[in-house]
């Protein structure tokens, strides 16, 4: 048969923080699965990206004092060490604030306004007058309007479980500046869900698409009762802009309104595939245009009818192809508990490796998932055994106790008797591959510890160890550790999707790297067997501890150094600046504030940047002061900027320049930036909220 075309994606991490073992759920299990479809030689791609946008990026990156460009390629390159630290295989790993994704953002939305799916309405939202900016409601506190318990969220209380607006709190006040928003009204765009309801509910309801309970849970809660069509529920309008500031893509067509996070975040999922089609020379067409693909997303329960509602109703809408399969998981509790900063229980990525092997907690987490949506418990002194007994004591063990007897002589040439141990193993890997396949890791990983422990109790009868003590035993020393090496090759080839590691391992010492599912149902014979090395050490509690103890003091770390709402930043956080840059090009003369008003300083939006072939040094940009007033500006930026980097930007214009001809055209104004020049150079840029045609004073 040919092998099958699987596109995977798992969802993609918010640009605002690190990577924790919470997120890990998720990254692991997909990648396991990738693992085990590449094993079986399926064409696999993992595909998966940073989400980027939105107010809590522009937040962070106003108090670090930093652009929202620079915040989010940090934390990319971070997210990207720790993922690799884990050996998560992403084929490629995009952003969201990409140019490609910028252009199917456009195509998907042409599409669905073509459909006459989009709307326009005023939104009442609250707005921090000191911060300048609509609050988000993880950005505002106040007092529950049903149960009055106060300093809850914008959007549920925690203390009755009732959910409302922001503008519905009592007393609201905003996180960001502890100041009172006011009401502001906005216009928003919507799209009008429930004109794709017949789809939807086809999509959700038929076919094995969804969990079971994930089908179930939709047609309750938004489809009412499947059997019953006059009873359907109406499906709310999708809220999918948001006004300036934000940090985003700007709407076509829209000055001054964004795509609302959640409608470009799973765009990405095929930005990043392009990113992967544009290097290995592939259409993006025969990905996400294909009947000859599966497309499997795997995702976190929280983000359920974003990717069961709206992000199919988009493909569907846009002619791109549906998922094969959405792949919903549950959270990661700790000992029994949610995850706490406060315990110390919300261990970083970084933090964790710093401590213990990656390897351990893939095996911990595949022996609990399984096609369901539980959430998966993690005890520490579970984990430390499992891990232990499994892995170290019970597979590893067979290598470390066999192998240094045949490093001279190898294996066999003729697979000796074993009492059927080989065949019963190999007979057992389609039961484990149909585990794998379904997401059953927690079922696989006890199929593999049976093998284990049927072949740990020949060991432990043929004593290998004895039998070298005796010449006249050494054919039956070799045919022992034969044996017990090829069915430790079996499972290592059995858990090679979720321990890769030990995989790798186990090639180098039997001179045959693990590279197909196939190989477990043939023995290795005649090889040789190199010097047996460290594979998997067990694990301790202690440094268990000691990652919780490192992770509670960071946490405290953090809240001694963050400032409280409303106040300002620690100044001993900031750069000691150089007056080098001041003592190269001193100070000019005395103005007055007379002289300063005769330059009309303006914000603009670059939303044209060209080459100018002629040219060594200048760009030609195109700006826009609102509406229909555009003019031309040619900036000698060329060393320091590329001009797809600049569209969509805002900057600083000298906007009552008296024009100048050049070669290449008319100049109508000057772009004011920093820097020595060449590659030394730093467009000004207004802090979010600015808009085109505001003059700086």
């Amino acid at each position: 048969m040919p092998a099958r075309k699987i596109l995977v994606t798992a969802a993609l991490p918010y640009a605002n923080g690190p990577i924790h073992i919470g997120h890990l759920v998720e990254y692991i299990q997909t990648d396991i699965w990738v693992r085990f479809q590449r094993l079986r030689g399926e064409r696999c791609i993992y595909i998966c990206a940073d989400d980027t946008h939105g107010t809590a990026i522009t937040i962070r990156a106003r108090k670090e004092c930093r652009s929202e460009e620079e915040l989010i390629a940090q934390v990319k390159a971070e997210h990207e060490r720790d993922f690799a630290g884990f050996r998560i295989s992403f084929d490629n790993y995009g952003s969201t604030n990409s140019s490609e994704n910028r252009e199917l953002c456009g195509e998907i939305w042409d599409a669905i306004c073509r459909a006459g799916l989009v709307k326009t309405e005023n939104v009442d939202q609250l707005y921090d007058t000191v911060a300048n900016t609509f609050l988000a409601d993880r950005f505002v506190r106040g007092t529950c309007p049903h149960c009055r318990a106060a300093n809850q969220p914008g959007d549920n209380c925690s203390a009755c479980g009732a959910t409302y607006s922001p503008t519905e709190l009592i007393d609201p006040v905003s996180t960001l500046s502890d100041s009172k928003p006011e009401i502001r009204s906005a216009p928003h765009l919507f799209i009008e869900l429930n004109q794709l309801r017949d789809f939807l509910v086809e999509y959700t309801q038929q076919g094995d698409h969804l969990q079971k309970e994930i089908a179930n849970y939709l047609r309750g809660h938004f489809l009412g009762d499947a059997d019953s069509p006059e009873g359907l529920k109406e499906l709310k309008s999708w809220d999918v802009s948001r006004p300036a500031p934000y940090f985003g893509f700007e709407i076509p067509g829209h000055l001054g309104h964004y795509w609302y996070v959640w409608f470009d975040a799973p765009i990405g999922y095929i930005a990043s595939t392009k990113q992967w089609c544009d290097r290995h020379g592939e259409r993006l067409e025969d990905w996400w245009k294909s009947d000859d693909v599966e497309i499997h997303h795997f995702l976190g329960k929280d983000i359920t009818y974003f990717h069961t509602l709206f992000w199919p109703g988009m493909l569907k809408t846009a002619g791109f192809s549906l998922p094969r399969k959405i792949h919903i998981h549950g959270f990661l509790t700790v000992n029994g508990a949610k995850m706490s900063k406060s315990t110390g229980t919300f261990v970083k990525a970084e933090t964790y490796l710093k401590y213990l092997d990656p390897s351990a907690l893939r095996y911990f987490y595949a022996s609990k998932l399984t096609p369901r949506v539980d959430d998966l418990d993690l005890s520490v002194d579970e984990f430390v055994n499992k891990f232990n007994a499994d892995i170290v004591g019970k597979v590893v063990n067979l290598a470390s106790r066999t192998a240094k007897f045949v490093e001279q002589v190898g294996l066999s040439k003729t697979y000796p008797e074993d009492g059927g141990l080989f065949a019963r193993a190999a007979a057992v890997g389609h039961e484990i591959a149909d585990a794998y396949q379904e997401c059953d890791f927690a079922r696989a990983t006890r199929l593999i510890c049976e093998i284990a422990d049927q072949v740990n109790p020949f060991v432990d009868t043929e004593q290998p160890w004895v039998l070298r003590k005796d010449p006249s035993q050494a054919q039956r020393l070799q045919d022992v550790c034969t044996i017990a090496l090829n069915l430790f090759r079996q499972l290592a080839i059995y858990l090679a999707p979720i321990l890769p590691d030990l995989a790798e391992r186990a090639g180098q010492l039997l001179h045959d790297p693990i590279v197909s599912w196939d190989q477990s149902q043939t023995p290795l014979l005649g090889t040789p067997v190199a010097k047996f090395e460290h594979m998997l050490k067990r694990i301790e509690v202690k440094d268990f501890e000691k990652m919780i103890e490192e992770t509670a003091k960071e946490t405290a770390k953090e809240i001694a150094t963050t400032p409280a709402a409303g106040e300002g930043t620690v100044a001993a956080s900031l750069p000691q600046d150089s007056d080098e840059a001041l003592r190269n090009e001193p100070l000019a003369a005395e103005c007055t504030i007379e002289d300063f008003a005769k330059v009309d300083l303006r914000v603009a939006r670059i939303v044209r940047a060209e080459h100018v072939p002629e040219a060594k040094k200048l760009l030609k940009l195109t700006v826009s002061l609102g509406g229909e007033h555009t003019r031309t500006v040619f900036a000698g930026i060329k060393a320091a900027y590329e001009p797809e980097s600049l569209v969509g930007r805002l900057v600083i214009i000298v906007a009552n320049l008296k024009p100048r001809a050049m070669k290449f055209g008319l100049s109508e104004g000057m772009v004011c930036a920093a820097g020595g020049g060449g590659t030394e150079v730093y467009l000004l840029s207004p802090d979010s909220g600015a808009v085109p045609g505001q003059r700086v004073h």
